[in-house]
């Protein structure tokens, strides 16, 4: 008995979705690309906005940046929500067995009381400055125009609230899990002198109308100022007296920094080669806000480094105007 066996050449008759074809060609797309190009909805809309009617529910009107096209932005992550969500899955399991180590042996709880008194009013208050942050993104993936720049605005603001989850597990581990260190934190949030330029200027966020301008304020002249400041120069002055815990424990917040300034520089450098008037804008933005912020963060840095503070704050702005003028938006 003989048995042929034979194999079919099947071929798809197409090989990407349309919607993706008519930008790429009828060719292999990755999954980042399938998830992201033309995913927004852009007609039949049965409604316009109650609180804004001036606008459709998608406008490019609400912010000053004119986009030829809004699919011009990329994520150099190439983060969709599957990849997304397995990454921070990894880095959370990391994260989880530093926080078990660090606690078995209550390395924060033995520190010294200055050092736990420190920690109390510098980091533990960036709870609030992180939920405030996540705020602002959702604002953005709100009214922000095409997948291409609100989906990794919304992957951003679900970062910010882990990242005051771990800044609240912080506080747990120097109390003895009793919550006292975590009301310490709100109060210096609310009351301390220190705290009230940086809670000032993220209400004045809260409120400020265009949502690139949001997006400038907080990820690129906030965050570019504050991140460095705590969780590079304070977290290295403060971490030996930890039996350096600390810097294990904020180990997260530095990777984050470092992965979403790559997406926030490609986002602003795309925006500023698009024309002259964008670059100009973002200029102004980022030339006022810079001005703001920095003197908004000159007492914490005096409150975390003392006399340094001052000359740290300076160094890290000009490091900001480098990266600015880098991107094609100093003032």
């Amino acid at each position: 008995m003989q048995v042929d066996i034979k194999t079919s050449d099947i071929r798809p008759i197409r090989q990407t979705f349309s919607h993706v074809a008519r930008r790429l060609g009828d060719k292999p797309a990755s999954r980042y690309q399938e998830a992201t190009l033309d995913m927004q909805p852009t007609a039949n809309f049965h409604y316009r906005p109650l609180w804004a009617p001036q606008y459709e529910l998608y406008d490019k009107r609400r912010t000053a940046i004119v986009m030829a096209d809004w699919y011009s932005f990329k994520d150099p992550r190439h983060y969709y929500y599957g990849i997304y969500t397995m990454t921070r899955a990894r880095q959370q399991e990391g994260a989880d067995r530093q926080f078990d180590f660090a606690d078995k042996r209550q390395l924060l709880a033995q520190a010294d009381a200055g050092t736990r008194e420190s920690l109390q009013q510098v980091l533990v208050p960036l709870r609030h400055y992180e939920w405030g942050a996540n705020m602002n993104h959702s604002y953005c993936c709100g009214y922000g125009y095409g997948t291409a720049i609100t989906q990794p605005f919304i992957f951003a603001a679900m970062d910010r609230l882990g990242i005051a989850q771990y800044l609240s597990r912080v506080g747990l581990q120097l109390d003895g899990n009793s919550g006292k260190a975590l009301d310490a934190g709100k109060e210096a949030w609310l009351a301390h002198p220190a705290w009230q330029g940086v809670r000032r200027t993220m209400e004045k966020l809260f409120v400020t109308k265009d949502w690139f301008e949001v997006f400038v304020a907080q990820n690129l002249v906030f965050d570019g100022l504050l991140y460095p400041l705590v969780y590079r120069r304070y977290v290295n002055a403060r971490s030996a007296a930890t039996g350096n815990a600390l810097a294990m424990l904020t180990e997260f917040q530095n990777d984050w920094y470092d992965e979403t300034a790559r997406w926030v520089d490609a986002t602003l450098k795309t925006a500023a080669e698009e024309s002259p008037a964008n670059a100009a804008q973002l200029a102004r933005w980022y030339a006022a806000w810079r001005s703001e912020i920095a003197g908004a963060l000159a007492p914490l840095a005096a409150l975390a480094l003392g006399h340094d503070g001052a000359d740290a704050l300076q160094a890290i702005g000009a490091d900001l105007d480098t990266r600015a003028a880098r991107l094609g938006i100093a003032a």
